[in-house]
């Protein structure tokens, strides 16, 4: 979801091609870390996006063995293409692992989502957040919180570029889609132009779903 207007901005500017700015030669690259159809194949269709050039399958594990597994098989991948740039999303496995990658072999690294903390260092997402953007050379901040981190952590103003929530874009594309979608009635949400009252709730985090204590309070409060 995160990738998505960031393809579709580098179509539009491939689109208005000129002589004072090149195409912009990209892959996608999906790691396999999110592996279950649910996860993956049903969001790349949703949001229009290409099938991925190169998929590495590393399904699941413990953190080490997933972020390791990665590490191993992206390196064959920059090996073989030498990008020029190596561009990571969020705040999973795959996010540091890649940019490890990167960084170790002098490739430069952009981060999608710089400076957001939870300042809770039992989220794995927090630890991937802090070396991430300890190792990029570009930092794409989505609000002003975020600048302010990096600021308290020495990231150098020069790296840090305040560009939005891309998270924005992808709903604004989708609004207008998703008033032509059925998937109300196919859950049986909508009948005769009437909706019933529902919610959506998505969970994966390890942090939300692996203690069940804290996954029976979430529905609890729900």
């Amino acid at each position: 979801m995160k990738i998505a207007p960031i393809v579709d901005a580098i179509k539009n500017f491939n689109f208005r091609k000129n002589e004072h700015h090149p195409i912009i030669d990209y892959l996608l690259v999906h790691t396999g870390q999110h592996y279950d159809d649910e996860m993956s194949k049903s969001f790349f269709s949703a949001l229009g996006l290409p099938k991925p050039d190169i998929y590495l399958a590393v399904g699941s594990g413990t953190h080490a063995e997933q972020t390791g597994k990665i590490m191993v098989e992206f390196e064959k991948v920059c090996f073989k293409l030498e990008p020029d740039l190596v561009v990571v999303v969020g705040d999973v496995n795959s996010t540091v692992a890649c940019s490890l990658v990167a960084a170790k072999l002098f490739i430069p690294v952009a981060h999608v989502e710089a400076g957001l903390r939870s300042f809770d260092r039992t989220m794995p997402e927090e630890i991937n957040r802090i070396l991430t953007d300890q190792i990029s050379d570009y930092l794409f901040t989505t609000c002003e919180d975020a600048n302010k981190n990096l600021f308290k952590e020495g990231i150098p103003e020069s790296k840090i570029f305040f560009v939005g929530n891309v998270m924005i874009d992808t709903l604004l594309k989708h609004i207008e889609l998703s008033k032509n979608s059925h998937i109300l009635e196919n859950l049986g949400l909508r009948k005769n132009g009437k909706i019933k009252k529902y919610a959506v709730l998505t969970l994966h985090r390890p942090s939300n779903v692996d203690e069940s204590e804290i996954l029976k309070g979430i529905f609890t409060a729900l």
